[in-house]
């Protein structure tokens, strides 16, 4: 009875199985936070590559059309356009943020005339601050001298609206996302796959698009951020095991 009362209490089930995870949860996180890490430096290196690319092409000169048509990499390249534009098929693109405020972006239909081709123009962006009212937006009559910018968007597809945004006959239309291509085939018109972002000038409404959501320095700080917090929590780790090393020594 007495071998009994002085007998030391084995540790719980449970808290040998905490203390195993405490002991393997380092080795998962720490690669994890590497990982992270590194993949924040490619996101910068890749949007360095892409402000380098936009840099390059927007200093060298304007293009025509029909010249634009003929190029395998026209991305961010400078258009010179004469025509009018089709105020029946004006498109709305939904969901564009400005400064906090909600709006939409205006695209319409440009016959440019030296080429005979039809380019999509995106205009800029509208206040839509009350849903029930439509956006309000003028369009400039006769023949007009533009200048615009070939649009690609890194990584997302460029594609048409839902079904119920892209019904027939519903002009302006409100769109997700825009398809160039399919809208020329559903109107029959032969024009560029590409958007236009027009220049500063009495057509546009409110522009200054960013090219890439998040500057490289951005992702370098949170690379570093990364990189901290997984040389901390190894540290931690070889901290504890010196320490119950020592500890057991005694």
């Amino acid at each position: 009875m007495a071998s009994i009362v002085g007998a030391s209490p084995a540790p719980p089930r449970a808290g040998r199985r905490v203390a195993r995870w405490l002991a393997v949860l380092p080795l998962l996180l720490v690669p994890l936070l590497l990982w992270l890490g590194v993949w924040q430096l490619q996101r910068g290196e890749e949007k360095r590559a892409l402000l380098a690319a936009q840099a390059e092409r927007a200093a060298l000169p304007a293009l025509a059309v029909a010249e634009l048509a003929g190029l395998a990499e026209p991305g961010f390249r400078r258009v010179r356009l004469h025509g009018r534009f089709d105020a029946a098929h004006s498109l709305l693109l939904d969901n564009r943020l400005r400064d906090g405020r909600v709006g939409v972006e205006l695209l319409q239909p440009f016959l440019d005339r030296p080429s005979g081709r039809w380019v999509l123009v995106n205009r800029g962006w509208l206040a839509w601050p009350d849903r029930r009212v439509p956006p309000h937006f003028a369009t400039p009559p006769g023949e007009l001298s533009l200048e615009a910018r070939v649009h690609r968007p890194p990584g997302a597809a460029f594609l048409l609206g839902d079904g119920a945004a892209a019904a027939a006959g519903d002009w302006p239309r409100l769109v997700n996302a825009v398809d160039a291509a399919a809208l020329w085939r559903e109107l029959g018109r032969q024009g560029l796959a590409d958007e236009l972002r027009l220049e500063p000038g009495p057509a546009r409404y409110v522009g200054a698009w960013p090219l890439v959501n998040m500057s490289p320095d951005k992702h370098l700080g949170y690379a570093l951020q990364w990189f901290a917090l997984a040389a901390t929590l190894l540290g931690l780790t070889v901290w504890l095991a010196v320490s119950s090393t020592r500890g057991g020594m005694r």
